[in-house]
């Protein structure tokens, strides 16, 4: 994994994140939607890349102390490689940065492999959205990363 580098998103990077929210989701984010994550002062996208390449990328939202992954993505051809796993390390590190208490995301309770990824990353499950995804419309497992107990 040494030849992926995990960078802040950029504008130039905006397509092809576009081209992979397409490949990925039923309900993809728009280029403008994506553009509009770069000023917005809560928003921490990033991209991994092989040789300057973009291969995938996530984003989170960071309020307060609170953070909420919007989405992961990795391209088709490099899935299994790890990638997902560099940008959810990564991901904590920008969260504990921010000092933040912890990450949470949603994903379909069908996608077992990102499930057990999450798990194996120390995300547990939080509860359930019912008919949170469209097409097709499936119930979301919530899971959540506790980074400093505020007990």
């Amino acid at each position: 994994m040494t030849d992926i580098l995990i960078q802040p998103m950029t504008a130039q990077d905006i397509p092809f994140i576009a081209a992979l929210e397409r490949e990925c989701f039923s309900s993809p984010w728009t280029e403008k939607g994506l553009s509009d994550e770069l000023t917005n002062e809560n928003a921490v996208f990033f991209t991994a890349k092989r040789n300057g390449v973009p291969v995938g990328y996530m984003g989170m939202h960071c309020v307060l102390d609170e953070c909420y992954v919007t989405n992961v993505a990795v391209s088709t051809a490099e899935r299994r490689k790890g990638i997902g796993r560099l940008l959810l390390r990564y991901a904590e590190e920008r969260a504990r940065e921010r000092d933040c208490s912890f990450i949470s995301l949603e994903v379909r309770v069908s996608n077992e492999s990102a499930i057990g990824l999450y798990s194996a990353e120390g995300y547990e499950r939080a509860g359930e959205r019912k008919k949170f995804y469209s097409a097709p419309r499936e119930n979301a497992l919530i899971m959540t990363k506790i980074l400093k107990d505020n007990r």
